[in-house]
Parts: C-alpha cells; structure tokens; sequence
C-alpha cells in the first residue's frame, strides 16, 4: 500500500507522513471569526479537512481534531455595535449557525471547539511568558511581539525579514518600536468588552490565540496544522514566531492550505458583489452537491463556483447515487452467491486506486474519478442476465467505503415511502394485466411527486428527479 504524503507549505514539498506518536495524529485547523454566517470559502478547509480526518482516520489513526472560534475581536466587537447586542450573544447565534451550515455539508465536529473567551488564563499566561523572556513588550497599554527576535521569521511564507519590512507600516493610535512588530494584547477602548491582566484591560490579538489554545489542547508541537491559504501570512507565520520562541520546538510538522473559491472565474470579495454565504447555498442546494463541489478540485487548486459547475456537479451526483440504487435493486433480485472471480478484483483494486489517490497529498479528484469508475463497471455487470449477489455486495460495499471517506452519502435512508412502493407494486401489476393506461396514470402521478421509472429486461428502476 502507498504511503501517504502531504505536501508541506514549510518545504514546499510533498513529504511521507510520520505522526510524532505511531498511530496517533495531533491536528489543528484555523475556525472561523464568528461575527456572520460563514461564505463559502470558508467552507471550503471546513470540508477538506474534514475529509483528511476522515482519510487518517480510515488508515487506522486516532486523530485529536482540534478547531477553533474566534468569538471576539474587532468583526465582532463592530457587529454587536451595529445590532444593539453584546458581543457573546452576536457569538452564540453564529457559533450555532456555523455548526448548522458545516453539518448539513456532512462536516463532523472536532473533537475540541475551544473559544477565545473561554481561554483568557492560558492566553494571558502565553503573553506574559513572552513578555518575560524578552520577545513581546507593553506600549501604552498594548503589548506587541518584537519579531526581529524571531531569527526564522519568514519561513512558512518564504519572504525574508527585509521584504516583509518594505511592506510593513504603522497605523494610526500604534505606539510599536518596529513596523514589523504584531500585537498580542489590545487596550480596551471605553464601554469595549475586555478582560484584567497585566498590562491593564484588553482582550487579546489575533494570532495568539491560536497559539495559546493549540498548546492547551494539543502541546507544544503538532502533527498538522491547516487553513485557508489566506492565513498562512501573517496569521499562521505570526503563529510560529510566538509558538517556537515560547517553546524552543517546532509548532507543527505539517503545514497544510487549500485554494481560493472564484465565483465566475472572479475573486470573490464584498466590493465585485459576488460575496456568497454557506447560510444561503444550503438552502438553495442539496448540501451534498456543495460537499462534492468542493472536493471536485484538488484542495491546493483554485476552484470555480457558478449555476453551470452546480447543474455538472447535480448531474454527476445523480448518476452516482443511480448506480447505487440500481445495484440495491439488482441484489434483492439476485438470490445467486457464487463467486466471480474476476469481476470480484475490480471492486478489490479500485479500492486499492482510491486510497492511493487520497495518500497522494489527498488528490479527492482522483479519488472521485475511481468512484466513477467503480460505478462504470458496476453498471457493466448489472446489466447481465446472471448476476452474482457476491460481485453486487461487493461493489456496494466498495462505494460505501469511498464515499463514507470522501463524506458523501450515495445510500438514501428512505427509498420511498409507503405509498409509493404501493404505486409501483400497483403498477407492475397493472402491466401484467394490459391495463395500460392505470400504468401510465401511475407512472405521471409518481412523476409528479419527483420519482421516475425505468422499465429494463430486469425489471422496474426508479430514481429521484433533483431541482
């Protein structure tokens, strides 16, 4: 079996995954800033890293899933503002809605969702740390991390320390010695939430929390720690440089990011218009179609929203979910348990070609492509006269498992409802006898109400008709 390899932004190459313990994966991914609903680029690491949990844990590894809230900071402290309510209530109310929208993309919750509000003491302690050991100062109230005491600065996203400083400036109300240097604590501005330290009342920067809260759930150095590309400068860069002058130990092994979403081959951003919120999508698609959009595309790639990639992706979900369901139906028909030997191999290899695809830097394009390819031959075989119940199981199974890793659901709950398997068994009957008419006022009463029927040589197939 192949090994898996994941391509670390620190090296900018793919390298052979070792756990720091044999069969045990420590990983953390930057949550989201919970001052609205999430749009779809954020759901984007949600679902892709969601689905490389799903891989580890499919090749045996117990995975401590660690992500976070960002439940203060400037969004949020100007959203409260603007609806008349406190900053934790404005929290609690997109808390919730992000585990609403993540879930219906069938996106599992971490094993630990830490809050910043709920990790003041750990925080503070990591601040004052720094502060003692020379790397961070207090200024006004504000405490700031010195980087130029971090040789290394510059390492993840590759720029030296003079490049970044021709970029850098101080804004307005900063009192820091060096454009360079990023905060860790905020004074807190009049009637502003804040919480005591020692520097006076604040709340914390950005990036430290996820230093801080990384260290409490999961220790000084970790397997794998992932985001959007949008955060590996400054966030996770600023992240390194406090986390490693604390400690003296590598932050994470593995630095994993995933590409932008364009919408219509443009950026999206608030000021072109095209902003799209997970909130809104879900209730205008089957939440599944998002889920295998999104993993549509290698996770390192850019990636393209628009009606047509949706009405592609509908299309494709469909012929999948058909085959399934085609198989389902061929089983129950097949009382045969002998085994085919041969077209027993292709399920077997095809699930050998999948895992290979997603241990090779999690490439779910592949991996999509192999499910296709196993449905491809599994309707090949159904359509024989003698089928085996074996070979059918088989392909089955092998769907499930791909799909169960990758997140998607090909197995309806409820094929059809009570009234419905009454129609058809209506119907059947109605053709046997000629009653060619009652069959088609079924068939059209069943159109109707979304399901369709195929009459083959193996009898009456059914699919539902997506919107």
């Amino acid at each position: 079996m192949s090994e898996l390899q994941l391509f670390n932004t620190l090296t900018r190459k793919k390298e052979v995954f070792v756990p720091l313990e044999k069969g045990k994966v420590k990983m953390y991914v930057c949550g989201p800033t919970v001052y609205n609903y999430i749009h779809i680029g954020n759901a984007r690491p949600a679902v892709v890293f969601d689905t490389l949990r799903r891989h580890l844990e499919h090749q045996g590894y117990d995975v401590n899933y660690v992500s976070n809230f960002t439940d203060v900071d400037d969004k949020l402290i100007k959203a409260a503002e603007t609806l008349g309510e406190d900053v934790p209530i404005v929290a609690e109310r997109f808390i919730q809605a992000y585990h609403e929208d993540v879930g219906a993309l069938n996106v599992r919750k971490a094993c630990s969702h830490p809050r910043v509000t709920e990790n003041m003491d750990p925080i503070i302690a990591f601040i004052q740390t720094l502060v003692d050991r020379g790397f961070a100062y207090e200024s006004n109230g504000d405490v700031y991390f010195k980087t130029r005491s971090f040789e290394d600065y510059g390492k993840l996203s590759h720029q030296s320390i003079d490049e970044l400083r021709l970029g850098s400036r101080i804004q307005v109300g900063e009192q820091k010695a060096d454009p360079l240097d990023f905060v860790l604590w905020k004074k807190a501005k009049p009637e502003e939430i804040h919480w005591s330290s020692p520097w006076g009342e604040g709340r914390p920067g950005w990036h430290i929390e996820c230093s801080a809260m990384i260290r409490k759930y999961l220790g000084d150095t970790i397997d794998i720690h992932a985001g959007g590309q949008d955060l590996a400068f400054p966030h996770h860069e600023n992240e390194i440089a406090q986390s490693e002058s604390l400690t003296g130990e590598p932050m994470a092994h593995y630095w994993l990011h995933n590409g932008y979403i364009q919408i219509d081959n443009e950026k999206m951003s608030k000021s072109l218009g095209n902003f799209v919120l997970l909130h809104d999508l879900v209730k205008k698609y089957d939440p599944q179609l998002l889920r295998f959009m999104l993993l549509s595309v290698h996770y390192r790639q850019p990636i393209n929203f628009n009606e047509e990639v949706m009405e592609s992706t509908r299309n494709a979900m469909e012929r999948l979910k058909t085959t399934y369901r085609n198989l389902s139906y061929r089983l129950e028909q097949t009382p045969d348990l002998a085994d085919e030997g041969n077209w027993l191999d292709k399920p077997a290899r095809a699930l050998e070609r999948f895992t290979a695809a997603m241990n090779d830097d999690l490439n779910t394009a592949n991996a999509i492509t192999v499910l296709f390819d196993v449905a491809r031959d599994a309707n090949t075989y159904i359509e024989k006269s003698s089928v085996s119940a074996q070979v059918i199981t088989a392909f089955l199974e092998a769907m499930d498992e791909m799909a169960e890793v990758l997140g998607l659901v090909l197995r309806e709950d409820t094929l059809l409802d009570e009234d419905i398997t009454t129609l058809i068994e209506e119907r059947i009957a109605a053709r046997k006898s000629k009653d060619f008419q009652r069959a088609d006022e079924i068939r059209d009463h069943l159109k109707a109400r979304g399901i369709e029927l195929e009459d083959t040589p193996q009898g009456t197939r059914w699919k539902r008709l997506t919107t």
